[in-house]
Formats: C-alpha cells, structure tokens, sequence
C-alpha cells in the first residue's frame, strides 16, 4: 500500500475543504454585508420628492379649469394652526398656496405673503386700493388684480413688482397663467390676455358689462362669465367662439370638465353647457342666487347657494345627490380632496362636508360672514373671513420648503436620520475591516 499518495490525497483533501468553507465564509461575508447595507438604505432619509408629495394650490380654484379638486390630504379636524389678522375684511381673496407660502389679498389694500405652516408674514406690497382678486403663482411670479385698476406681478420671493398692467376699472377678477400668457376681466367691460413676462396686451375682448369672474383656460379656449353673457373665446386670438345669455347677471366663475362648462347664476340656476357650442345640456334650480363657483370632482358638481344651502349634482344629469343647509347665504366657494367639501358660509362658519352624503364632518366658526373661498393643501385649509382674519386649519402633513423670512419653520413630520445608524455604520466598518484581514491570513494559509 502506498501511504504516500493517501497523505498525499489527504492533504489535498483537507485542503479543498478549507478552501470551500473558506469561499463559502466568504459568500456569507458579502451576503451579511449587503444585508447591512440594505438595512442602511432603508433607514436613510429620503428626498423630499420621494416623500409624500404636496399637490399646490397655485391660483382661483385650484387650477386653469377651474375644478376646484386637490389630491392633497385635508383636515379630518377642525383645529387651527394658526390665523392671521389683516387691516380689514377678507372678502373674496383667498389664499393661493405654492412653496410653503400662502398669498392672499385684503381690503386693507395690501397683499401678504405668509409663511404656510406658521402664518409669520414674509413679505406685503401695498396696491392702491382693495385686494378681491385671488393670485396665480407661476414660475416664481405672483399675478394679481386690485380695485385699483392694476393687474400686478410681484416676485414671489420679495414682493418686489416686476410690471403693472392699468385697465379702465376695477379689476375683480383673478388671473389664470397659461403658456406663457395671464388672462383676466375687469369692470371696464374687457377680457385681457397679456404678456406674462412684460405685462404687454396680447389682445382684449369686449363684453356687455362687467367681468368679475376668473376665466376658465382649458384646449386652446377661454371660458368666462360677464353679467351680460357666457363667453367662449379663442385663447390665441381673442375671437369670440360662442356665448350663452342666462336671465340675469353672472358673479360666478365657470369650472370646465370633461367636455362640459358649468356656472352659476343670478337667475337661481347652476347651469351645464356644451363646451364645444355653448349648447344646455341642464340646469339646476335653486331658491337663490348662484353667485359660488362650482368645483366639479368625481362626477359630481358642488356649489353653494344664497338659499343657504350647499349642493351636490350628478354631473352629467344635474340630479341632486344630496343638499346641506346652513345658516345663512353661501358665496364661498367649495374645495374638494379626499372625500371632504370644503366651503364657507355668510353663517360665519366653515364646513367640512363628506362628499358622498352631505353629513357634516365638522364646522368652524370664525367671528364674521365667510365669503372668501376655501384652499386645501398639504394638510391645511385656508381661507378669509370678514373678521380681517386669515384662518389656517388642520395640520401640515409632509415637510415643505423653508420660507425666504419666515421667523419659525415647521417641525419636521418625516423620520429624522436615526441616532442608531451612525454606531451601527461604523460596526460595519470594523467588521468588515476585521473580516479583510482574517480572511487575507487564512488566504496565506491556504496557499502554503
């Protein structure tokens, strides 16, 4: 027997094992690394893009259609964050909501910038007469109007003015920012469409009377009432496409929505039109005044009413789904997120409505009539009252920006970096450390 070739064979046995179990410790290495490494990652804060997103209220109802819908959460209660008192009545300005700051209007003649989160004033500028007007904020511009008859544009960040536009009378109405161009009525009986940059007259169109309300920009056209007529007007040109003469005059602003433009008016009526031909497709009959302008969300049509009451529609039919009366006439117009109604009443209240039932959810009563019109975004409703007042309500639910002046900022609601992560970084680096060098020595072993 040949005792040589088995210690021989021995040998390389015993050394193949302990080069398997040598690359088979060394797989566990890496798989406990990347384990630790997944781990690290998964605590890691993340940027504020992949956190839960904050859907803006940039301008009159949400957005150029006016839809009055927000996929921002809204407050489930009635706790406020904070309010703010201005120098007179919060009328028909509200705040429009865009970077964690929320800009709004007073009579008091002055526009304010507050921070979001803790309502601490940024900046103001002063118009030359009262602030109605609701501001569209685009691309770091806020546009406005002022009874002063001046259509303005401010740097959002300083409240610097950048270019006025003067028409013939008060200007009511608030601007939509499309493409590149700021549409907007005034008193003096006109439709502009000017030079977002420059503030230069792109072209005017004329009406029968004033122009309150904010028009609709939706596939190239320009949907707006007067207290004359319904106009449809090429957003390029200015030429009139068709209009709709209702029985008495129109303070409230159209929604456009699949094909379909929807308004009130003095007449008691919400009204439903074909958006191509300006064709009824249905009205609805109220005991009041429409002068709210509907939010249109999920197929359904909601408005206020002077009888009091807040409606809402089938919006294909005009069906009532249900109605919710509170105490006094509604000029307010309604927010609509997350299965929740927002509006106000001249009833001094707030509500928070279940979009499906009408139920109540909760109200807030704030000193004076509430026509200003309700915001939703990022957790919070704002709104104006006639007690000079600005009201923030709910709770702010995903970190924003840091405003330029703010005194406070928010706390942060996302995970801050866990304490436990930095010891347990560097565990894993003396761990891998040590593992190099044993694994090197025993490499050594190996190969000798």
């Amino acid at each position: 027997m040949n005792y040589g070739n088995t210690y021989i064979l021995v040998g390389l046995s015993n050394q193949l094992k302990r080069r398997v179990e040598w690359i088979n410790n060394k797989k566990l290495t890496i798989i406990i690394v990347l384990f630790f490494l997944t781990m690290l990652l998964a605590f890691t804060p993340r940027s504020e893009a992949q956190q839960n997103t904050v859907d803006e209220w940039p301008m009159f109802h949400h957005d150029s259609a006016h839809t009055g819908y927000s996929t921002s959460m809204g407050p489930l209660t009635n706790q406020t964050l904070w309010k703010f008192k201005t120098g007179n009545s919060v009328e028909y300005s509200s705040p429009s909501v865009v970077n964690g700051i929320a800009y709004v209007g007073s009579q008091d003649r002055t526009f304010y910038a507050l921070d979001a989160a803790t309502g601490s004033k940024i900046w103001t500028f002063v118009a030359g007469n009262s602030i109605k007007s609701i501001a569209a904020v685009v691309n770091d511009v806020v546009y406005v109007g002022s009874l002063d008859n001046n259509v303005y544009a401010l740097n959002a960040k300083t409240g610097t003015q950048i270019w006025n536009y003067t028409t013939e009378n008060q200007v009511y109405s608030s601007p939509i920012v499309v493409d590149g161009v700021v549409y907007i009525g005034s008193n003096d009986h006109h439709v502009y469409a000017l030079n977002a940059e420059d503030g230069n007259k792109i072209w005017s169109f004329q009406t029968g009377n004033f122009v309150w309300s904010s028009p609709a920009v939706v596939n190239g056209v320009v949907y707006v009432t007067s207290w004359d007529y319904v106009y449809a007007i090429d957003a390029s040109t200015g030429n009139k496409i068709w209009s709709f003469k209702p029985s008495d005059s129109m303070y409230s602003s159209p929604a456009v929505v699949g094909g379909v433009v929807y308004f009130g008016s003095n007449d008691h009526n919400l009204y439903a039109l074909d958006a191509d031909n300006g064709v009824k497709i249905w009205n609805f009959t109220t005991n009041g005044y429409v002068t709210s302008s509907p939010a249109v969300a999920d197929g359904v049509v909601y408005f206020g009413s002077d009888d009091n009451n807040v409606y809402a529609l089938n919006a294909e039919t005009g069906q009532k789904l249900w109605s919710f009366k509170t105490g006094d006439a509604i000029d307010s117009y309604a927010a609509v997120t997350s299965g929740v109604v927002y509006i106000g009443s001249k009833d001094d209240y707030v509500y928070a409505l279940d979009a499906k039932t009408g139920e109540k959810i909760w109200s807030y009563k704030t000193s004076a009539d509430v026509e200003s019109f309700t915001t939703v975004a990022n957790g919070v409703v704002y709104i104006g009252s006639n007690d000079y007042y600005i009201y923030a309500i709910g709770a702010i639910t995903a970190q924003q920006p840091a405003s330029p002046s703010a005194t406070s900022s928010p706390s942060p609601t996302v995970p801050e970096f866990p304490s436990l992560i930095i010891p347990l970084l560097l565990s894993i680096i003396v761990a891998i450390a040590g593992l190099l060098v044993y694994y090197k020595r025993k490499d050594n072993l190996v190969t000798t």
